[in-house]
């Protein structure tokens, strides 16, 4: 009789050990609290959104919310929960304690209950670069300047592509942003037959996009918005080296018909 009770109890307290086991590894597995942020870079004067979700409110609990960078604390607020647990908080990105680099929110609730999430920020100094000069190879014209600036990536490349009587330029896209190119008349353009302006057709990822553009004698200075991960932007005109431009080929006609004229003026055999 002893005997089975010993046994008895050792099952019964092996198996009261594996459940509550068995249930912490569960509660470990699920967050009290979320936080989240509805972009992972942002620019000087950005408004940076927080919001997370409550899985079980605690009365009139608050949520606490402290963001850090270089570990240095430079924000904090308690923010109310909504009936149904969520709860959100924005953020001007501006202000004498915010430098360039990585930051951290921490999302409190309760005793023990803590969430996390990270972003970067950008100052206005570094957000767009400056203009810089990209050397485009045009073949057998040799090399011709597109001077560009750019804001959210970098350009990787600038390419002649006759086919398509423009050019691509591939883009390494950390973040959405805009770049700005000025397109020398002399080398890339887009004319319709009685030489005034045509509307480039700008395409990014094989996508149509709307572009702006500022106007001169000696280029065209488009901006173009593109998208976080976007990669490749094409611009197509009406010409581009190596390609005869529009100019060239009004000249070539011309010195063609004059030949003509000649021709049956003279009657010359050629």
């Amino acid at each position: 009789m002893y005997i089975g009770n010993f046994v008895s109890s050792r099952i019964f307290y092996g198996f009261i050990i594996l459940l509550t086991i068995s249930t912490g590894v569960v509660f470990a597995q699920e967050s009290l609290i979320t936080i989240q942020t509805d972009d992972s870079n942002y620019d000087e004067g950005d408004t940076i959104v927080i919001s997370g979700k409550i899985a079980t409110i605690v009365g009139g609990t608050p949520v606490t919310l402290q963001l850090f960078t270089e570990g240095n604390l430079i924000d904090i607020a308690q923010i109310t929960v909504a009936q149904d647990g969520s709860y959100s908080h924005t953020i001007i990105a501006e202000g004498p304690l915010w430098k360039q680099g990585d930051y951290l929110i921490k999302a409190s609730y309760g005793e023990g209950n803590i969430a996390e999430s990270e972003f970067s920020f950008t100052s206005k100094s570094n957000s767009i670069k400056p203009t810089t000069n990209f050397e485009v190879d045009a073949g057998s014209y040799g090399t011709f300047d597109v001077e560009y600036t750019i804001k959210g990536g970098t350009v990787k490349d600038m390419i002649v592509k006759s086919d398509i009587f423009g050019m691509v330029v591939e883009i390494d896209s950390i973040d959405e942003g805009i770049i700005t190119l000025d397109l020398p008349r002399e080398f890339i353009g887009a004319e319709k037959q009685n030489g005034k302006d045509e509307t480039f057709i700008i395409l990014i990822d094989g996508v149509e996009v709307a572009y702006q553009e500022t106007i001169n004698s000696k280029s065209r200075i488009i901006t173009i918005n593109f998208e976080q991960e976007d990669s490749k932007i094409e611009i197509i005109g009406t010409y581009v080296v190596p390609e005869f431009s529009t100019t060239v080929i009004i000249l070539i006609v011309g010195i063609m018909t004059t030949v003509l004229v000649a021709k049956n003026r003279f009657q010359i055999k050629i």
